[in-house]
């Protein structure tokens, strides 16, 4: 199996991919459309995305899941452990300069406010580590993963630096595949995508249908289309397998009312969800 990801050996989604997958072999890419590119164009490689994070919300690909339309297969909430890595022999009062990706800059601002490092963005964490490594400069850090001090020969200045400590990514595995399990025992959550038509109180009347059949939403979020502040997406997730009755009629009733409508995927609900 091959599984493409965006950043560099070292980063979260590489390590979420192998825990899942463990014999997976992994692609480097540079930005997530590259990502999702790789995955729409070889049915044999799937994509990886952090969807969002529990502490600092949606990472933000909303407008690629919308643009590839890819299934999903799976999702997997990933504990995200940061840690300040410099180089070796550094001390934490040295340190002035501190690097990586935005969510992981975010996540940690506490700790990096405490200590009054500048923060400085870059594409990802595992990045940011590589930037150490290779710089040689005293007085700067990064902010990534224990594998990333592995893999770059750096020191781990501080650990579990997140501000919340029970710190978790939801990433989703997606494929040009379109694949879902068979209805069993199993807690499932199936998502999709939708376009209202334009006429009054639209959303009011298109949800109306899980309320009326009991259908849990758990994710509802609207984004504007391309070029548009009028007409907006809407992606969805809902507690339950496409092919039971009330999910059934809740999307019927729902598809009478858009001009857009897309299932992106039916897959088991993360035990994490149960905690």
């Amino acid at each position: 199996m091959k599984i493409a990801y965006q950043g560099i050996e070292g980063s979260y989604s590489e390590s979420c991919a192998k825990n899942v997958y463990p014999e997976s072999k992994t692609i480097s890419c540079k930005t997530f459309d590259d990502v999702f590119k790789k995955a729409s164009e070889d049915e044999e490689v799937i994509a990886i995305i952090p969807e969002s994070n529990r502490s600092t919300g949606n990472i933000g690909v909303e407008y690629l899941i919308f643009k590839y339309r890819l299934n999903i297969y799976n999702e997997k909430f990933y504990p995200i452990n940061h840690h300040l890595l410099s180089l070796p022999g550094s001390k934490i009062q040295d340190i002035r300069n501190v690097y990586s990706h935005a969510q992981g800059l975010s996540q940690c601002s506490n700790f990096i406010n405490k200590n009054n490092f500048i923060e400085n963005v870059r594409a990802d964490t595992a990045g940011s580590a590589k930037y150490i490594s290779e710089s040689k400069k005293k007085g700067e850090a990064a902010i990534a993963s224990k594998e990333s001090a592995k893999i770059y020969n750096l020191d781990i200045l501080a650990s579990g630096i997140q501000d919340e400590k029970i710190n978790v990514t939801r990433f989703l595995f997606m494929g040009k595949k379109v694949m879902q399990p068979e209805m069993k025992n199993e807690k499932y959550i199936t998502s999709f995508l939708f376009k209202l038509k334009s006429k009054p109180a639209a959303l009011y009347s298109a949800l109306s249908g899980f309320a009326i059949q009991g259908v849990n939403l758990t994710k509802l979020q609207s984004y504007p289309e391309k070029n548009s502040f009028s007409s907006y997406f809407f992606l969805c997730d809902l507690d339950g397998h496409i092919e039971d009755g009330k999910v059934q009629k809740s999307l019927e009733e729902l598809g009478l009312h858009c001009e857009d409508f897309h299932v992106l995927g039916v897959f088991i609900s993360d035990k994490f969800r149960d905690k």
